[in-house]
């Protein structure tokens, strides 16, 4: 099943296009989940309403009998291309929890929504059931760039990078499968904004699409 252009983050795209061996389908089905729970977040006033939410969307990983949720257009995608059994799905859930939950965000709040959405979002898509350290890192490193750039507390976005460069190092001297490109593509980009203190760009500006384009084809 097709997932319509809006569902999937123009920046999720993008990296889906280069997962190779066919996952290009799975990957934008993970994105677009990632999406959903980032709408949870973001619409969500009560943190018991957006705890509701989330619940749901753990029944529906829960469900081996793939009935619940069935018509939900993200849901039969991630069904469809295998996306539903991914390593990492509860911990992304989790992430993006933290966001929903706490009304002030603290270094340990970033820590477990980074661990979390992160974490839980590369592992995913890696598809790895052991995942390295390392590629963890990278994974939190991304989702507290991500979060910089998307959020009005220039407080909240300057911790959340301040963060993201500590753990920098650990990804140091990473060895990326060449079936991980997509994820070396979205941590790279991150590291440099990160080293340059600057959050996600909103949206795909002309820019944002030419950077990923140079990483993709020559590493940097």
């Amino acid at each position: 099943m097709s997932l319509d252009e809006d569902a999937v983050p123009p920046f999720g795209a993008v990296l889906a296009a280069h997962a190779g061996g066919g996952q290009a389908a799975r990957h934008r089905a993970l994105w677009a989940f990632d999406a959903r729970l980032a709408k949870v977040a973001r619409t969500t006033s009560e943190a018991m309403i957006g705890q509701m939410r989330l619940a749901w969307w753990n029944d529906v990983i829960a469900d081996s009998a793939g009935i619940k949720g069935q018509g939900e257009p993200v849901v039969d995608a991630m069904r469809v291309t295998g996306a539903i059994g991914s390593p990492g799905l509860v911990a992304l859930i989790d992430g993006w929890e933290v966001l929903v939950v706490e009304p002030d965000i603290d270094v340990q709040g970033l820590r477990d929504y980074a661990t979390g959405r992160g974490g839980g979002l590369f592992r995913a898509l890696a598809d790895a059931a052991e995942m390295p350290p390392w590629l963890a890192a990278a994974g939190q490193v991304w989702a507290l760039w991500d979060l910089a750039g998307h959020v009005g507390d220039k407080a909240l976005a300057e911790a959340a990078l301040a963060l993201a460069s500590e753990l920098l190092p650990q990804v140091d001297g990473a060895r990326w499968p060449r079936g991980w490109k997509p994820l070396r593509i979205a941590f790279t980009l991150a590291r440099q904004d990160v080293q340059a203190r600057r959050g996600a760009p909103r949206g795909m500006p002309r820019a944002l699409a030419g950077r990923l384009l140079r990483i993709a084809l020559v590493g940097r």
